[in-house]
């Protein structure tokens, strides 16, 4: 069945028919690019939400990308983004096989339509002005009948009248006679009319709107299968996706179930474990007793090096100094003439005789000194603390872990470079052997270079290297290992002492925010990291601090200086990386001792 023939009188209805067709296809292909911006907008959001929450820092300088519920969170918000990738993918689809075609599909269609409804038009036009010639021969026949027979009735009544001439019923005779014979031709022409009309009618209706009839149909079925088409792209384009986004889903049940507990407390106990030993008791002060104020061995709070033995601010404090602010160093406390106590000050404290009566010391201490307790507020740490380079700043087992990192990153580097080195003599080497190949010589800089850093980088590794062995033997002795300390001094460095002729010029720059310690019988007491006041400045010509020469050393080299084991120097300039410190003797003389050899304080 088709429309030609069922639907030969059904020109208008064709006509609404075929244009709600395509307004449909319009219809549908503005939804589509409706569902395409929401489609851009939800994946713009969920970038925008995964940018909002992934982590500001690169993962290797956030601690806390180490927890296996961070590492999740981090995988799930890549499963979000790359979920969003799928449903841009999604829009792309759409617009691109859906929007695009099916739009330039409706223009085509409309022009076909348009052609076809035209041509119909033009048929109509066609007939109907054939139907108007055959009503005007039809209208003069019509009227030359009843001319003719009007004139043939008054021949014959001019015929009868006797009063009538002949002239005149002749010429009533001929003027019939006329009438009769256009009458004649008006009835040949109408129905020549009458039968061309005819046929164009019946080509009309049974031939020529038919095939138009039937190209509509065919344009509107055409139409109807290219719409069905773009809704099975709409579910298309959704199953095409569907297996990643599964994959997504699946990856973030992975993520999920990656989360373990146990192994996120192991990561926050090797990130933060400081390696010191718990504080010891509190010792109890008796001030209930009769003070004996004549200096002996059994004189209360009087050792026998005659020095006042202050309990809870002298060993117990440094042992716990972990638990208390380290960025504001504290003055010295004073003594009643209005300068620091004998036994705050760098060189110790003085002998016996000074006339100091343990006494008033120990109740000076009580008048101005407050206990303070451990408190875990100040665990947090201070904004001030100088980032020194060989971590010092950082607790012994933190100092350790970063001190092996480093040295790892140094190895890594040497090797390259060795590496890199033994590749250009092997490329010398073929140079030599085919000199249209290259220039040996031109590879002379680059060797050079090589070598340059390769001697650079060994002298990082040994320095991180003895670093790495002294924060180690520190964590040990936290620790409460029962290794021995240190019965022989350590051996001095491996470098050469500066230039005594450089050591001005370096003398002249800020000295570390911190020093570090020998662990020894009496260095053990003392805090690991000193502090000064940042708005404390002297000359270069001045000592900075203080130090005590823990071993005996001969100044055989050049610019180094011998000392004896108790002997009390002047620092005045602090180690600069390579081991070595510069001292200054009180009989006069100046030069380097190793770092590891003294016990320093600073002014």
């Amino acid at each position: 069945m088709d429309w030609g023939t069922e639907l030969w009188d059904q020109f208008e209805v064709l006509e609404r028919h075929t244009q709600w067709g395509l307004d449909l296809l319009d219809r549908y292909v503005k939804f589509v690019k409706e569902r395409t911006e929401v489609e851009q907008a939800y994946a713009k959001q969920l970038r925008s939400l995964v940018k909002k929450y992934l982590p500001k820092r690169p993962s290797k300088d956030d601690p806390e990308s180490k927890f296996s519920q961070q590492q999740s969170f981090v995988q799930i918000l890549q499963e979000v983004n790359d979920f969003a990738g799928q449903r841009e993918l999604v829009a792309e689809n759409l617009s691109v096989r859906v929007c695009l075609e099916l739009a330039k599909y409706s223009q085509e269609m409309k022009q076909e339509r348009k052609m076809h409804f035209q041509e119909g038009r033009r048929a109509q036009q066609q007939l109907e002005s054939g139907f108007k010639q055959l009503e005007n021969s039809k209208r003069k026949f019509e009227r030359d009948c009843r001319e003719a027979e009007k004139a043939a009735q008054t021949a014959e009544r001019l015929d009868q009248d006797i009063n009538a001439t002949k002239a005149d019923v002749e010429k009533a005779k001929q003027q019939a006679h006329l009438r009769s014979h256009m009458a004649e031709e008006s009835k040949n022409e109408y129905a020549a009319q009458l039968q061309r009309f005819n046929r164009d009618q019946s080509h009309f209706y049974f031939s020529q709107m038919p095939q138009i009839f039937d190209k509509l149909q065919d344009m509107d079925e055409r139409r109807a299968a290219h719409l069905g088409a773009g809704y099975g792209l709409l579910s298309e384009a959704e199953l095409q996706v569907v297996p990643i986004i599964a994959k997504c889903l699946e990856g973030m049940k992975v993520a999920a179930d990656a989360v373990d507990a146990k192994n996120d407390s192991q990561v926050l106990i090797e990130l933060h474990k400081s390696g010191f030993a718990r504080p010891g008791d509190v010792e109890f002060e008796d001030f209930s007793q009769p003070m004996n104020r004549v200096p002996s061995d059994s004189s209360l709070g009087t050792p026998s090096d005659g020095r006042p033995e202050l309990r809870g601010s002298g060993r117990s404090r440094a042992k716990r100094w972990p638990f208390s602010k380290r960025n504001k160093p504290r003055p010295p406390p004073l003594s009643p003439l209005g300068g620091p106590l004998p036994w705050a000050l760098p060189n110790g404290p003085p002998s016996p005789r000074s006339g100091l009566d343990p006494l008033a010391i120990l109740s000076e201490i009580s008048k101005s000194v407050k206990p303070r307790l451990a408190s875990f507020r100040s665990l947090r740490g201070s904004r001030g603390t100088v980032v020194t380079e060989d971590f010092s700043h950082l607790p012994p087992e933190q100092q350790r872990k970063r001190l092996q990192q480093q040295l790892e990153e140094r190895n890594r580097e040497l090797q390259k470079e060795v590496d890199q080195r033994e590749a250009l003599k092997k490329m010398k080497d073929v140079y030599e052997k085919t000199p249209q190949m290259g220039d040996p010589a031109s590879l002379e800089p680059r060797i050079t270079e090589t070598l340059n850093n390769i001697e650079r980088l060994k002298l990082e590794v040994q320095k991180y290297e003895a670093w790495l062995a002294e924060a180690e033997s520190r964590v040990l002795s936290n620790r409460g290992d029962s290794l021995g300390r240190h019965t022989r001094p350590p051996d001095p460095p491996a470098s050469v002492p500066p230039d005594s002729s450089s050591s001005n010029n370096s003398g002249s720059q800020d000295p570390k925010e911190s020093s570090e310690e020998p662990l020894s019988e009496e260095g053990q007491d003392a805090p690991i990291y000193t502090e000064f006041d940042e708005d404390f400045e002297e000359e270069s010509a001045s000592p900075i601090g203080h130090c005590v020469a823990i071993y005996h050393f001969e100044g055989s080299s050049e610019g180094t200086i011998s000392m004896a084991e108790g002997e009390d120097l002047s620092l005045m300039e602090e180690d600069k990386g390579d081991g070595w410190t510069r001292v200054r003797r009180k009989q006069g003389g100046e030069g380097y001792v190793p770092t590891s050899y003294l016990r320093v304080t600073l002014n």
